[in-house]
């Protein structure tokens, strides 16, 4: 089950960031974030999500060692996520964002967090 969430997730995640890069993001998804710095929060929980259930995900198979597949997955999503931030600077629409970057690369690191803990506990997730 974690495994499909991750997946659809990051469909969600690629869908949005399309649609942002086209100028056509609806104004639902829009509106969940127009207020100060809604958009650093958004970064945060959106990628937060996202490194969460794709660490849940990779950890799930018994016998790995957790901490390099946990700095693996997530080094691996920041490295995608700084291109995706990069990017931004290609399209008219969009602004490239230090902070926004910041707040992504927080939210990976508190659901990495996150995950080693869940991990760590008796019962599998």
């Amino acid at each position: 089950m974690t495994k499909w969430l991750a997946i659809a997730f990051s469909i969600f995640i690629v869908i949005v960031i399309i649609l942002a890069d086209m100028g056509t993001l609806p104004g639902l998804i829009r509106s969940l974030y127009d207020f100060p710095n809604g958009d650093k929060l958004g970064h945060f929980i959106l990628y937060g999500i996202l490194s969460l259930l794709l660490n849940l995900a990779f950890t799930l198979r018994p016998g790995l060692n957790l901490l390099r597949t946990i700095l693996t997955v997530s080094l691996t999503l920041a490295a995608l996520i700084g291109l995706e931030e990069w990017s931004q600077s290609l399209f008219g629409s969009r602004t490239m964002d230090i902070v926004d970057l910041l707040a992504s690369y927080a939210g990976v690191a508190v659901a990495a967090l996150t995950a080693w803990q869940v991990r760590k506990w008796p019962l599998r997730v």
